[in-house]
Order: C-alpha cells, then structure tokens, then sequence
C-alpha cells in the first residue's frame, strides 16, 4: 500500500479529531505508567495526549514514515517508533493504550481486542475509536464501483466492505476479560466546504489502497464514477455546505 499523504489527511483535521478529544474526556488514568498511541499518524492526537496527561510519556506507533516525521515535529516531547501496530508490543505494561481511527484497518479483531487489553499493567485503560460508516454511502459506493467488470481483479484483493463490527461483538470480546467496559456510538454531523468535498475525504482514508492498487487512467476513471454516485449521494445544502454524517464506535475498557 502507498504511504499515508499527511496533506490530504490533514485537510479536515479539526473534523477528525472532535472523536479523539471525546474519547480523551472519557478516560479516567489511576495508575502510572506510559501511554502507547496505537496509529498515531501525523502526531495531532498524540499532542492532545500530551496536553491531557502532562506527567505521562507518550509512545506514538505508525507504519507510515511521513505520518511519523511530522509527529516528531509536532510533539518533540514524545517518542514515536515505525512498526506494525498489530504486533507492536510495549517494552513495559502501560497504563493507556489508545487508538484513534487505526485498528479498523487490521484483521481478526476477535483475537486482536482481548490480546490489547492483556498487555495493560493491571488497571490500565484500552481506548478505542474506530469509523463504523461503512454501510453509507460514502462507502458503499466504493465497494459497488469496486465491483464494476474493469476494476474488479485488480481491487477485489483490497476492497473491505465492513471492518468493524457491531457494538455488541465488542462487549462480547472484552467483558469477560475487563474490569470495566463502556461500548457506544456516535454520529457526527459534518458540515463541509468545497466541491465534492465527501470525495476529498475518503481520498484520505478508505479510499487510499483502491487508488493505490490502481494506474494513473484507472485510478481517474474509478474517481469519476465513485464522484458521481457520492455526488448524488451528498448534495449541496442551500448555502452551498455539504452535510456529511459520520458514525463511529467508542470503547473504554479498564484491565482488571
């Protein structure tokens, strides 16, 4: 997969960071120890972190070299290293492991969940957000361009029509092994600026390994169809803004 555009990720930053901030108001820290930022991409959330819980050092993960040279830039206090973040294994229990929009990318999270908490020191917090909107448009439109006769060898290997799971598996993965669990959801209301401003959007994250799987007049013309069907998906309102619903899964998990 090409590596993470911190540019185009970055152009809706306060937008994308409204569920992190959220999730940081939720976390209750009761026993020392570092905080490991799973995914912690160009380090904004990571500085959030730092601001929240000033004692504590912060351990940012990535895979994507870019996304990590502008959090140290962003957050020289903190320590970021390039690894797998499913693998990734801290060098001490943590006190909080916490991702932001990063492990929906990864498989098997019936395994991958309950293995996270094991790796908190005892009272240790798992916080989690994840995106949940792939049964919207703005996502299963990819999956049904995907899917047209010309682009469907090349991107059936990448496409991933629903990564996350209901709200309700994750209790079942986590109760049994927590202290303590908080699961929920939230729909965000966007309201954004610019022409098919919903395509510049996916263009940071879903969309980033079909286009990446594609050449330069296949990755045009999937552009085209999948702007069309978004496009009607996500009219202008009358002042010109472009409503943009977005759902998203929360988790809280204390270790016991």
């Amino acid at each position: 997969m090409a590596d993470w555009d911190p540019a185009q990720y970055l152009k809706f930053v306060d937008h994308r960071a409204r569920p992190a901030v959220d999730l940081i108001g939720r976390i209750a820290l009761d026993r020392s120890g570092e905080i490991i930022d799973l995914g912690c991409g160009a380090g904004n959330i990571a500085r959030l972190l730092a601001q929240r819980f000033p004692d504590r050092g912060i351990v940012g993960v990535d895979s994507s070299p870019d996304m990590l040279a502008q959090a140290r830039a962003a957050v020289p206090g903190a320590r970021f290293i390039e690894g797998d973040i499913g693998r990734f294994v801290p060098d001490a229990p943590p006190a909080l492991i916490f991702s932001n929009a990063a492990l929906h990318w990864l498989d098997d999270h019936v395994s991958l969940f309950p293995a996270l908490l094991g790796r908190l020191a005892p009272g240790g917090v798992l916080a989690v957000q994840m995106p949940r909107n792939h049964g919207a448009p703005s996502h299963t439109a990819m999956v049904e361009v995907s899917r047209m006769a010309r682009f469907r060898d090349k991107l059936a290997p990448v496409v991933r029509e629903s990564p996350v799971a209901a709200p309700g598996a994750y209790y079942a993965m986590l109760a049994p092994r927590a202290a303590h669990l908080d699961v929920w959801e939230t729909e965000y209301l966007h309201v954004l600026e610019g022409a098919n401003p919903v395509v510049e959007w996916t263009k940071g994250t879903a969309l980033r390994p079909l286009l990446a799987a594609l050449d330069g007049a296949e990755r045009a013309d999937f552009l085209e169809e999948y702007g069309r069907r978004v496009a009607a998906a996500y009219p202008p309102a009358p002042d010109g803004k472009t409503l943009f619903p977005f759902r998203r899964l929360f988790l809280v998990a204390r270790a016991r």
